[in-house]
């Protein structure tokens, strides 16, 4: 059987791949948002260029455009959403450390305590 304070050191390493995994996903929303912002101004700047075939065929650079553009702000709202699971992944990742320092700490002092007995025991024995 695990001792309570293994339980905890265990959850507290799971806590904190969940807690990377939130902020990887929030890192590669940001990125997929810039990437459609940028490819937007891009084809923004494309279709005002002369040599260009906007004006052939400007609905295609219209709906391009907007594409991009819907695709970054679908990206923000994902990063901000992964942004609050990123705050409950440190949230609980920071309780179930503090319940495992003071779990590590009561089972340092029972250690030490069955420590001190068990010399206390032997001078008594030795005399």
């Amino acid at each position: 059987m695990q001792s309570r304070k293994d339980r905890l050191r265990k959850l507290v390493k799971v806590q904190e791949q969940l807690r990377s995994l939130h902020e990887t996903r929030h890192a590669i929303h940001l990125a997929q948002e810039m990437a459609a912002k940028t490819e937007a101004t891009e084809l923004i700047e494309r279709f005002d260029a002369p040599e260009t075939m906007s004006g052939l065929f400007p609905e295609v650079y219209h709906r391009r455009i907007a594409a991009a553009q819907a695709r970054g702000e679908a990206s923000a709202e994902k990063a901000q959403a992964e942004a609050g699971n990123v705050a409950t992944a440190r949230a609980r990742s920071n309780m179930v450390e503090r319940a495992y320092r003071t779990e590590r700490q009561w089972d340092d002092r029972r250690v030490a305590d069955r420590d001190r007995l068990d010399m206390i025991d032997r001078r008594k024995d030795g005399k």
